[in-house]
């Protein structure tokens, strides 16, 4: 039996703080992004991704390995936070009132 989905065109893309990548790739209609990223070959590239602790998402927006793409779609893995938000926003707030005093 032979495949019958059209293909469609998606992007994988990557982040570092010294290099980025988006790679167009072309996948089966009704694939996941795990299969996307899988396609893409990004995981050789950057041996540092680790799938079971990188989220990944869609535009911006987060979800699973399992989600079925779309085409045009762009499947985002991201990098873990190097620091905590909040505690940021307070270490910048208390420099700011230092400067008031």
């Amino acid at each position: 039996m032979t495949d019958t989905r059209r293909p469609i065109r998606v992007e994988v893309a990557y982040a570092r703080p010294d290099v980025q990548v988006i790679i167009p790739v072309k996948v089966a209609e009704g694939v996941s992004a795990a299969a996307a990223i899988q396609t893409s070959r990004v995981l050789e590239k950057f041996p540092e991704i680790d799938l079971a602790v990188n989220k990944i998402g869609i535009f911006g927006k987060v979800c699973g390995l399992d989600q079925i793409l779309r085409p045009g779609d762009r499947v985002e893995i991201y990098r873990p936070l190097i620091a905590d938000p909040k505690e940021s926003r307070r270490q910048r707030a208390a420099r700011k009132d230092e400067g008031k005093a």
